[in-house]
C-alpha cells in the first residue's frame, strides 16, 4: 500500500489503490495519482508512451481500452 514514485526523481506517480492484477509481469495501474504525475505522446494505435511528468524518466506505456473495465486504460 501507497504511493509509486519515479525511480529517477521520487515524483509521484500512482497510488496503490488503482493498482490491479494483470497477465504482464509488470505493475498495471488504472490511473495517475495527478494530472500532471505523467507526460503522454501517441507511439502507435491503442499504445501511449508514458514518461515521468517531472523528469522525463521512460516509464512504459498506457494501453487504452486494456484495463480491468470497458473503456479503461492499463498503464
Amino acid at each position: 500500500p501507497g504511493i509509486y514514485v519515479c525511480a529517477k526523481c521520487g515524483h509521484e506517480l500512482f497510488s496503490s489503490r488503482a493498482k490491479y492484477e494483470h497477465s504482464s509481469p509488470w505493475p498495471a495501474f488504472t490511473e495517475t495519482l495527478r494530472e500532471d504525475s505523467v507526460a503522454k505522446r501517441k507511439e502507435r494505435p491503442g499504445a501511449l508512451k508514458v514518461t515521468c511528468g517531472k523528469c522525463g524518466n521512460g516509464l512504459g506505456h498506457e494501453f487504452l481500452n486494456d484495463g480491468p473495465k470497458q473503456g479503461q486504460s492499463r498503464f
